[in-house]
């Protein structure tokens, strides 16, 4: 990317600042008429089950279903600024590219707060990684190598900010949330300019064995990521009987429904540098369901 788009970026983001404290209307309560999470990302929405649920236990089932959607948000973000900051001990204070990672390290971190007060809006408790998640997250972020952080880092954006538009675009969701992903889409759309010239870098210089691990670390990082979301706990708060038949069933039907409306962004992105191949399609198709 050339400096002087760069040095815009920089401009636009101290210029055109958004405060979650005065953009969010967070004094805004929920109508009656509101919901937390489009029907569309309900995990048991196109199930029997889903009939037989009273009025509030769909709306419950979507706040616990946001909250957790908020929550991985927030450890999205957490992974980016990991990234950032090390690519960042490689350069210069008066480098057009580091100051303008610093403007986005400071959004990312507002992102993270107004997640973490999006949680607390909807009175909610998140439901934590497992072992394995935690692992693979420690694991990743400091082990591998900075480029490969900002793949896994970049994908979980994509999927985020697809979220982020059925949300935002949804009449019937809180007005407060989606003003949080308003917010959200925008500064990001800053982000994505930046991190498209970053991606050409990396991906140019790469050879089959690395677009290949490249596609891997994407794959599983979109794939833990949609695990946090379908929790068998979620399901016995809101007083599902049999909560371990129905999370069996909520786990098969989010999956075809994640694959057939959130993947396409990460799709279209790993096939524009051709991660998709012998040793790759298999893992995309039985892990996320994906048509590749």
């Amino acid at each position: 990317m050339q400096t002087s788009e760069v040095e815009r970026l920089i401009r636009i983001s101290k210029e055109h600042q958004l405060m979650p404290e005065t953009y969010v209307p967070w004094h805004l309560l929920p109508e009656e008429t509101e919901i937390f999470l489009p029907e569309v990302l309900n995990s048991l929405e196109g199930l029997p089950i889903y009939d037989t649920l009273t009025t509030q236990q769909k709306l419950d089932l979507g706040r616990h279903e946001a909250v957790q959607v908020m929550y991985s948000y927030g450890w999205g973000e957490g992974l980016f600024c990991v990234f950032m900051s090390r690519y960042m001990l490689n350069l210069q204070p008066a480098d057009a590219e580091y100051r303008f990672l610093l403007r986005e390290l400071i959004e990312e971190y507002r992102h993270q707060e107004m997640f973490a007060q999006a949680v607390q809006q909807l009175q909610g408790n998140p439901l934590p990684p497992t072992a394995f998640h935690s692992f693979i997250g420690k694991f990743t972020t400091k082990y591998l190598p900075a480029d490969f952080l900002f793949m896994g880092s970049l994908s979980i954006e994509l999927v985020t900010d697809t979220y982020g538009n059925y949300s935002r675009r949804n009449k019937q969701v809180y007005t407060t949330l989606r003003k949080v992903f308003e917010l959200h889409n925008i500064e990001e759309g800053r982000h994505i300019i930046f991190t498209k010239g970053l991606l050409e870098r990396y991906t140019n210089k790469a050879g089959y064995i690395k677009r290949t691990l490249y596609s891997f670390v994407i794959l599983f990082n979109i794939y833990f990521l949609r695990t946090l979301y379908v929790k068998k706990e979620i399901y016995q708060r809101i007083g599902i009987a049999d909560a371990d038949v129905v999370f069996k069933q909520g786990f098969v039907n989010y999956k075809q429904k994640f694959a057939a409306n959130c993947l396409e962004n990460v799709v279209e992105f790993v096939q524009s540098w051709n991660g998709f191949n012998r040793a790759t399609r298999w893992a995309w198709r039985w892990l996320l369901g994906a048509k590749v």
